[in-house]
């Protein structure tokens, strides 16, 4: 390799994003990415905290980080731009559990109950509030909100009554005794998914709630973008295009990796990719603003009415202008 500057990019360790941990990558002008695996919890290979270090510490220059903080960060003028790339996307109905006491039977009977969150703006707090109250009509203020932890971008309103822990308490902990009667979280542990205590999603058909979504909403919600340190896109002003055409290509190879019926741990991982293919399609991690633009729309909404922002920020704002029309 002829010698180039070490341009660093936090991710998570994921599958979609192995081309970048093995250099596998279209060639650069005058740089090469440096892919380092910083998780959140648990930490990664090169450590935790991505969301923090990056925002508040600009440690990296990129980083996969909340989309959710990174709005809000942005629209009090961080130093930070990005590009329409989103690594990290769930879907709120396979995120929320239920205890077995709870009399918790379908959305509606959230209100008036105790749910617990990791934290008020966490991007999958953000989705399953708005989701709540769009698609089931439960108000997010007729929910007695429980919160684990500090927020990565500081805020307060007087009109949120949030509840913290007590220390040393999760909010998976607080479900399993029934200190409270549901939980939201992006990682549930393993506790929460083997259904203890009898414990089990909110959703009888969780799949096909997600399928449905799906088909209606036509977007797999976004819960990471890609972040760069403004002063590494005034070095290198054609990285955030780069950085597209990177991901695709490393999306096209992650995609050709399935074709493998060995390529995973799972016997028959290859059929159960097929199957997501057919109901999903492939372009559940398009890059761009163009195939966005619908679900950020939605998302910045979901924002303010959560009283995160005061009001709704032009999505231009929040991506570089070289990629604003890819």
């Amino acid at each position: 390799m002829s010698t180039s500057a070490a341009v660093t990019i936090a991710l998570a360790n994921f599958d979609r994003h192995m081309p970048f941990f093995l250099g596998w990558l279209p060639e650069a002008e005058g740089f090469h990415l440096k892919a380092l695996d910083v998780g959140m919890s648990p930490p990664g290979r090169d450590g935790g905290d991505r969301h923090g270090r990056m925002l508040r510490d600009a440690e990296f220059d990129i980083a996969e980080v909340s989309l959710a903080s990174y709005i809000l960060a942005k629209s009090r003028g961080a130093p930070f731009t990005a590009v329409p790339i989103f690594p990290r996307r769930l879907f709120s109905a396979n995120h929320i559990y239920v205890g077995a006491k709870a009399g918790i039977h379908q959305p509606t009977d959230l209100r008036g109950k105790r749910v617990a969150i990791r934290g008020w703006q966490v991007s999958l707090s953000v989705l399953a509030k708005g989701d709540l109250k769009s698609r089931y009509g439960v108000d997010w203020q007729d929910i007695d909100w429980v919160v684990q932890g500090p927020e990565q971008i500081t805020f307060a309103d007087s009109r949120l009554r949030l509840q913290n822990m007590p220390a040393g308490k999760t909010g998976a902990h607080m479900l399993l005794s029934g200190e409270v009667d549901a939980f939201i979280d992006p990682k549930p542990p393993r506790e929460i998914l083997e259904g203890q205590c009898g414990v089990r999603n909110l959703f009888t058909d969780p799949r096909g709630e997600c399928l449905e979504y799906f088909r209606e909403r036509q977007c797999f919600p976004a819960m990471h973008v890609l972040a760069i340190r403004n002063e590494t896109v005034q070095r290198f002003p054609h990285l955030p295009a780069y950085l597209i055409d990177a991901w695709e290509d490393a999306q096209a190879k992650t995609r050709r990796a399935y074709d493998d019926y060995a390529y995973t741990q799972m016997p028959l991982g290859r059929l159960a990719w097929d199957q997501s293919r057919r109901d999903f399609g492939d372009e559940l991690f398009a890059a761009g603003l163009a195939a966005n633009q619908k679900n950020l729309e939605w998302f910045i909404d979901y924002l303010v009415d959560q009283l995160l922002l005061p009001e709704a920020i032009a999505i231009q704002r929040l991506f570089h202008a070289s990629v604003l029309s890819r």
